[in-house]
């Protein structure tokens, strides 16, 4: 795949500077056009389509990484249970900064128990590098070639989801994150993990050939965040190409802390923020705190709205939902 060290500025992302950018070609043109022409009249319409949108596009894409080291206070202050994994991502940050080296992220397998932020730290990753994010929930797929598609033979086949972020994006180095990759399944032959093996890997990553397009593209420079809860899930080949970081639930002060930022955020977000105080009540934080990360905004939300309903700008503990409650199920009892 060709590489131009041609240096742009993208306007994206939070960082010391302006984010900057080589071009780099993710495949090549005249594969493509091979392809189309060897493809029958009035046949395969969904792959013509899909050569044509490649060729009308172009195949140069921004290779994207910060001019110099990101402000991430931020995120150790959000985050403060992934503070590791921020350590190991500003080491990679650092060795790029000061050349022409392209960033490079080891994967990385998040591993740890359901709603302590890790979709969220992987979303926040990828808006401080300020490349594109393509996103797979391997807990709501069966299908064994989301990830690497499948072949224009079949009915309704389709490229993978890589192909797709790269080809149809405007980045050569989007963050993928396969969330739940331990909820993966598979039917029949297909293993929906395969592709994993020669994605991961460097090397092999450079020409990944798509099973749709059948076109080769270089996926080398993707960098891969997986999540899950339980690694005797994942096969053990997947689990030696990632770096993995075994995360905890956040300790009472930094679940207070992620909780108290919180509520300060979405008071800063909303139009109706300012008619509340600007910290909330003791009592009410540390309650809030006691839920896992990924349900304190549904707490603070459900809370806003009651004190608001009652004409206060203060938030109570009545406001709050009840923590022990369950949902009941809806329909007629016998």
């Amino acid at each position: 795949m060709s590489k131009s060290n041609d240096l742009v500025p993208v306007p994206r992302a939070p960082a010391r500077g302006l984010p900057i950018a080589s071009m780099r070609s993710v495949y090549r043109v005249h594969d493509v056009e091979r392809r189309l022409d060897k493809l029958p009249q009035r046949e395969h319409e969904s792959l013509r389509a899909t050569y044509e949108r490649m060729l009308e596009k172009g195949a140069e894409r921004f290779q994207v990484k910060p001019s110099g080291l990101p402000a991430m206070e931020h995120l150790y202050d959000e985050l403060p249970n992934f503070t590791e994994v921020l350590d190991e991502v500003r080491r990679q940050l650092a060795l790029c900064q000061d050349g022409p080296d392209a960033l490079e992220i080891t994967p990385m397998l998040l591993l740890g128990p359901p709603g302590i932020g890790k979709t969220h730290f992987a979303r926040e990753i990828a808006q401080l590098l300020g490349t594109g994010l393509g996103f797979i929930s391997m807990s709501s797929l069966t299908a064994g070639w989301v990830l690497s598609g499948a072949s224009s033979q079949w009915k309704g086949a389709r490229p993978g989801k890589v192909f797709e972020t790269l080809v149809d994006g405007n980045y050569a180095n989007p963050v993928m994150v396969v969330d739940e990759i331990d909820k993966a399944r598979g039917e029949h032959a297909y293993d929906p993990l395969g592709a994993l093996y020669s994605l991961l890997e460097h090397d092999t990553a450079e020409a990944f050939t798509d099973e749709f397009a059948e076109v080769p593209i270089d996926a080398s420079q993707v960098i891969w965040v997986a999540t899950a809860n339980d690694e005797r899930a994942i096969p053990e080949p997947i689990l030696n190409r990632m770096n993995v970081f075994e995360l905890r639930a956040p300790d009472r002060d930094a679940a207070r802390r992620i909780a108290r930022r919180l509520y300060q955020a979405i008071r800063a977000q909303h139009g109706w923020g300012h008619a509340f105080d600007a910290e909330p009540p003791e009592a009410v934080l540390e309650r809030c705190a006691q839920c896992a990360p990924r349900e304190m905004r549904r707490a603070w939300m459900t809370a806003f709205g009651n004190a608001r309903l009652d004409g206060r700008a203060t938030l109570e503990l009545r406001d709050l939902p009840d923590a022990g409650s369950r949902r009941q199920p809806i329909g007629f009892t016998h």
